[in-house]
């Protein structure tokens, strides 16, 4: 029996082999406890600017709680304006730990987080995995081992993997709202772990109380392998009158014949395709998972595809139900392979030259459909090339064959789409031919031709680089079997089907885009003259009804001024149309000129409060940036501490840290509700009944988009309110004090 080597003991092994023998270099082995939470204190109290750490879910809880000492170092680290991030796995178990850790620190999710280890500047440290069957975590709790380096070569491989997994990760706000709303992402995503494959599948299972399966025998074998217990679970639950249970499809032959039966037996429903989709897959009411490895002899594929996207649930339900509709009972078919009756029409095909002229001979024996799926945009340029295109074009229009195209698109194809669809009347379109393109997530790799719905050509694609077709493909299977036709006339259907729901979800996210842009920019219009004739009557009234009512016109003109800004500026932002006029300007000028008209503002609509706005800084700072744009962000800022705080202060503050600027806005109000908190930066994120919760997510990208970085934190437990800040980053020549 082997022994599993820690992955820190790995780690530790590779760095020996660069250790460089001076003083100053050094990779440790740690085993005492003390010794290594002693280092780690080390680590963050040196650290100058930053603070990655990537750290287990289980482990994840000793920080905030348990070592007061590495908490308060943190927090040290941070005045120092040290950048710290963590990236760890967030569960309903840990979530209390995370929104604590979230008070100081950037958090992101990533899923199946195992290990531990951080990187600073210029020091590292990998800490082995607190054992899950310990327990309960504790300021006790003993840590096995741990290694730590300042070798810098590898504190900069690291820091690069940690960049890496941090790109990956998703905010904490996302996952904690998930979490807490029940709400399960939409995702698609590839795996390429194969125990994290497995891991998937098995979820997906476990979770479903429906299951439909299509593969070939290699994915049947898998599946025995490694995910039985799991296919159990289903049928059982199905026993039970839970569920619908599950079904497979697969090809069967004399080869896998033991191992269908031993599926039957266990209460798995089996059909039989003689041409299999190019794709294994399965399918729930909630989730899909696939691929197009073959995954011969059960081997575990390499690369798996997961999506709980509706469109990709639904189309794979499709083309399984078409696909379970015209198979045959695996009952049937074994008893026919057992008496040696199985006289399927099909044929494989491995000459290139006999494999083309048999597209002629079909595409010429049509009478009413030719249907044709092409595996690349160059399989179709092939074809084209080859004459084949003017001929289905001449069995449309000269013997009024109907014939569709499904096709990866290009310009060369769009214009030949163009040319074919023209009847024989100048600019009329052919009502014999249709061409619709096929989105990239959507291809395969092989061609099919389908003929009058009682022959299929299905073609293997070995070349795409090929300019002809006899040097591009491989294999062929043909058929006249009714099932093996139908069922590829199944899949033609399906991928029609889903093109067409593409299209016309694609027109309706444009039609929405283009009427939100048309009705704020129409809004635009009788705002302005109603704020203008209302400040000149408001002018000439100094008393009485009137004058309440004007202010009230007013006030809410403003607020509908600003809604029809923040959708444009949302519209710019979704369309990546959001564009920055920098100059130079005098940032300090810009927020004394906010703050005074705050004061004014607070002057006439307070005539009772105590609220006051400071500002505190003295010299002058000079920046290149969008000078509306950042000043939009402090008013926002301002604005939002004015609409929260009904007395105390208000104070702004502008100060220079090494290689940014960074303003923040603090207040004595109630502080950020903690629902809101976790999606403080998202549209419509609001409790307020006066506010769109637009705002922060315009400021948002707005500094964003200035290569700086903007957050939202309650003041407590060192006092009472909030800060909102931003930070801008300061290039050569960007600045002067």
């Amino acid at each position: 029996m082997t022994r599993e080597i820690p992955c820190s003991c790995v780690i530790f092994m590779l760095m020996i082999a660069n250790i460089n023998k001076t003083n100053a270099r050094r990779i440790e082995l740690l085993h005492d406890t003390e010794r290594i939470i002693k280092i780690y204190l080390h680590i963050l109290h040196n650290t100058n600017s930053r603070w990655d750490y990537f750290v287990d879910a289980r482990s994840l809880s000793v920080i905030p709680s348990s070592f007061e000492e590495i908490k308060k170092a943190m927090l040290d680290a941070k005045a120092r304006d040290t950048r710290l991030r963590f990236i760890t796995e967030i569960t309903k178990e840990n979530i209390f730990y995370t929104k604590e850790l979230m008070e100081s620190v950037e958090l992101r999710h990533l899923d199946g987080v195992r290990g531990n280890f951080g990187v600073s500047d210029s020091e590292y440290i990998a800490i082995s995995t607190i054992d899950a069957a310990a327990e309960p975590i504790s300021a006790r709790t003993t840590i096995p081992h741990a290694v730590y380096s300042n070798v810098i070569e590898d504190v900069q491989q690291q820091r690069y993997v940690f960049e890496i997994l941090w790109n990956k990760a998703t905010p904490a706000e996302q996952r904690i709202r998930e979490i807490d709303e029940g709400v399960q992402p939409v995702s698609t995503r590839i795996l390429e772990d194969q125990d994290q494959i497995i891991h998937e599948i098995r979820r997906l299972n476990y979770s479903s109380n429906r299951l439909s399966v299509c593969s070939a025998i290699g994915g049947m074998q898998m599946g025995y392998k490694y995910l039985f217990d799991s296919y159990m679970n289903i049928v059982d639950k199905h026993r039970k009158g839970e569920g619908k249970g599950m079904r497979w499809i697969i090809n069967i032959d004399k080869e896998n014949l033991n191992l269908v039966k031993i599926f039957l037996k266990v209460g798995i429903r089996i059909r039989h395709v003689r041409n299999m989709p190019p794709m294994n897959f399965g399918v729930s009411d909630k989730e899909m998972a696939g691929t197009i490895e073959k995954m011969e002899g059960g081997k575990m594929s390499q690369s798996f595809l997961f999506s709980n996207e509706p469109l990709y649930i639904d189309h794979f339900n499709s083309l399984f139900e078409e696909l379970w509709e015209n198979g045959i009972d695996a009952i049937v078919r074994i008893k026919a392979i057992e008496e040696g009756v199985d006289s399927e029409g099909i044929k494989i095909i491995q000459d290139a030259l006999e494999i083309q002229k048999l597209v002629f001979s079909l595409i010429q024996k049509a009478n009413e459909e030719i249907l044709v799926m092409y595996s690349t945009a160059n399989a179709f340029h092939r074809q084209e090339r080859a004459g084949k295109i003017q001929l289905l074009k001449e069995a449309a229009t000269e013997r009024g064959v109907k014939f569709r195209i499904l096709t990866p698109k290009d310009e060369l194809i769009v214009e030949t789409a163009r040319k074919l669809m023209i009847g024989q009347k100048p600019q009329k379109p052919s009502k014999n031919i249709s061409i619709r393109y096929i989105q990239p997530h959507l291809q395969t790799k092989v061609t099919i031709l389908i003929v009058d719905r009682k022959y299929s050509l299905a073609i293997e694609l070995k070349d795409d680089t090929k300019q002809k077709s006899i040097e591009a493909i491989g294999l062929a299977t043909y058929s006249n079997s009714q099932s093996t036709v139908l069922s590829y006339v199944s899949i033609f259907e399906s991928l029609w089907t889903q093109t067409e729901l593409y299209q016309k979800l694609k027109e309706s996210e444009e039609v929405k885009d283009d009427f939100v842009h048309i009705a704020a920019h129409e809004l635009r219009t009788p705002i302005q003259p109603i704020l203008g004739l209302a400040d000149m009557l408001r002018s000439k009234r100094t008393d009485g009804i009137e004058t309440e009512y004007l202010d009230a016109i007013i006030r809410n003109a403003k607020r509908l001024q600003r809604l029809t800004e923040d959708i444009l500026d949302i519209s710019r932002i979704e369309s990546k149309s959001l564009d920055l006029r920098k100059e130079s300007f005098n940032l300090n000028d810009m927020i004394l000129t906010a703050i005074t008209d705050s004061k004014n503002q607070v002057a006439k609509e307070r005539k009772d409060t105590s609220l006051k706005l400071e500002f505190d800084s003295k010299e002058d700072i000079f920046i290149e940036a969008d000078k509306s744009r950042i000043n939009q962000v402090i008013s926002n800022l301002l604005s939002n501490a004015l609409k929260f705080t009904k007395e105390g202060t208000i104070t702004a503050a502008v100060v220079p840290k090494n290689d940014k600027i960074v303003v923040s806005i603090s207040d004595t109000g109630p502080g950020i509700d903690s629902e809101i908190l976790p999606r403080l930066f998202m549209k419509f994120a609001t409790k307020s009944s006066t506010g769109t919760g637009l705002g922060l997510f315009v400021s948002k990208s707005i500094i964003e988009a200035h290569g700086g970085k903007i957050w939202g934190k309650n003041n407590y437990p060192e006092g009472k309110g909030a800060t909102f800040g931003f930070s801008l980053p300061l290039h050569n020549g960007s600045f002067e004090v």
